[in-house]
């Protein structure tokens, strides 16, 4: 199934949109093929303040409705004890509160940017969508992360995120209790870093300490900006690490 079948089929829908790429993409191809469509964006402390930039920029930039859901998830003792199913919990109140807007706003259908390439034992949250009869038109209808991008370019769609970003509480370790404080450091580590060209890059806290993980060719970078990073990271992690694996 082509994505415009889907289109032509489901006309009326609600998309959950994150303000990165698969999601955009997936908004995109909606308006492009007419659907009657709107976009719901959850602002948490999960999410960093660029992702709701981007949400802004892109629903304005194409002329898409877009409603701002707000969610207290330090307020929810199962998700911030961070245990292995911490996604799960996450992606269940999330989405639990998308439907009911989505709901109250006469949709009776919920989509996500879900695509072909994400794989539900790396992700338990999916295991939440289902539950939630929320539909992936990207993985039903077979497109990958690679055509993804692929297509984007070739449309020339804007997006400011053109690769993965997962969560902030993803850079604290199962089992760490996740607080505001931990994940505002977190935010300010990785926005930093960002002004200084690192792209597709996480600041992971090991022990209260950050281990900055990268992609191969950003280790060059990294060397020369070496004392930058330091100065501004030892304002809050005792010390500063690089991990030699490269990011995948």
């Amino acid at each position: 199934m082509e994505l415009k079948d889907f289109f032509k089929n489901n006309n009326k829908a609600a998309v959950a949109f994150s303000g990165g790429i698969d999601s955009s993409f997936l908004l995109y191809e909606a308006k492009k093929y007419g659907a009657d469509i709107t976009a719901y964006f959850v602002n948490s402390a999960f999410q960093p303040e660029f992702e709701l930039n981007n949400a802004l920029d892109f629903s304005r930039k194409y002329n898409i409705p877009l409603k701002i859901v707000d969610f207290d998830v330090l307020s929810c003792n199962d998700v911030i004890q961070n245990n292995c199913e911490r996604c799960y919990y996450c992606k269940k109140r999330i989405f639990s509160l998308i439907k009911s807007a989505t709901e109250k706003d006469g949709y009776t259908l919920l989509i996500d940017g879900t695509n072909a390439s994400d794989k539900e034992t790396d992700r338990p949250g999916m295991a939440a969508l289902k539950e939630l009869g929320v539909v992936s038109p990207l993985k039903e209808c077979g497109i990958t992360k690679e055509e993804i991008l692929l297509r984007s370019k070739e449309e020339d769609i804007i997006c400011n995120n053109l690769f993965s970003y997962s969560c902030l509480a993803t850079r604290i370790p199962f089992g760490e209790h996740i607080t505001k404080e931990k994940l505002e450091i977190t935010e300010k580590a990785e926005k930093y870093l960002y002004t200084l060209g690192f792209r597709d890059f996480r600041v992971r806290t090991v022990n209260s300490n950050a281990k900055i993980q990268l992609k191969a060719s950003q280790f060059e970078l990294i060397l020369k900006k070496r004392y930058d990073v330091l100065n501004y990271l030892r304002q809050f992690y005792p010390s500063v690490c690089l991990d030699l694996e490269e990011r995948k």
